[in-house]
């Protein structure tokens, strides 16, 4: 079985829920603490060992790229002042020559469409995506935890969390035939299903690893719910197939950095979570509730 060596970051959405910000920088540069949502993609990817990394992006996105590039100006003024541990800090958003791509997603299709611009640049390899609105906290990344169960299984796999029934309109929700405890055999996948319809309450979150012949099924461009050519779509026809389909429970939090709620909590968790600035931080949300408590 071949490694995971290539993932794609379908990043071509205009961040329209955070206007005005997203007018002027792409969504995935926006920060939490100090570290851009794509910086939690990448190091998430490198964890797991990958070694080509595929951006699919749009119109705007320049500041994106520029991120990823050698600053010589600020490396120098950092040397000159012997700030080596943020010499350090920046070594981590450098990528070697050759290991990133940028493919452009003209109009907006969908995410199987997005995954689709990618297809020349994937060969007949499998392949991970990753989604860098979604950001998951975990003491073993999430990528990781699944590649090395892809291992065992080949085939497609999904990460995959519970959620409530109420919400079941705002994922693709699994119809699990064989439920191991983390892994789980896919019977069906159903798209943003009405909660009455949803086959289960267990949800495809966004990080996934994909033969080749998702790319043969994304090439049929067959539009599905909201009419955009949907990568859970192409991800079921495998269902019942010689490798099939999984999904897998991963051990994590995961924040939806997609909506402004999500970021703002994940933006307290990942604050709480430094050394530096907890007991600060702390100190300010207990004055805040006991405030609260007061005015009430």
């Amino acid at each position: 079985m071949k490694k995971v060596t290539k993932a794609i970051f379908p990043v071509a959405g205009l961040g329209t829920r955070f206007l005005p910000a997203t007018k002027s920088i792409p969504k995935e540069i926006m920060t939490l603490v100090d570290r851009p949502l794509i910086q939690y993609a990448i190091d998430e990817a490198r964890a797991a060992g990958i070694k080509e990394f595929i951006f699919v992006t749009s119109r705007g996105k320049g500041a994106l790229e520029d991120y990823f590039d050698h600053a010589p100006v600020l490396e120098q003024e950092l040397r000159k002042k012997g700030k080596d541990q943020l010499m350090e800090v920046l070594k981590n958003t450098n990528m070697e020559s050759g290991a990133i791509a940028y493919i452009r997603q003209h109009k907006a299709l969908g995410l199987g469409h997005a995954v689709w611009c990618a297809r020349r640049l994937i060969g007949n390899e499998p392949f991970a995506v990753i989604l860098p609105d979604d950001v998951i906290a975990a003491e073993k990344p999430c990528l990781q935890q699944m590649v090395e169960a892809h291992q065992e299984t080949g085939g497609c796999m999904v990460a995959a969390m519970e959620v409530p029934q109420s919400k079941a309109s705002a994922y693709g929700l699994l119809d699990v035939t064989e439920d191991h405890g983390q892994l789980v055999k896919v019977g069906g996948m159903v798209e943003k299903p009405k909660p009455e319809d949803a086959p289960s309450n267990l949800a495809v979150i966004g990080r996934y690893i994909l033969t080749p012949k998702i790319l043969n099924n994304l090439n049929k461009k067959q539009k599905g719910t909201g009419g955009e050519i949907q990568l859970t779509d192409a991800i079921a026809q495998e269902i019942g197939g010689d490798e099939g389909v999984y999904g897998y429970r991963f051990n994590g939090e995961r924040f939806d950095c997609g909506s402004k709620a999500g970021f703002l909590q994940a933006t307290v968790s990942f604050g709480l979570g430094r050394d530096e600035l907890r007991d600060e931080l702390w100190g300010y949300l207990r004055e805040l509730v006991a405030s609260e408590k007061a005015a009430q």
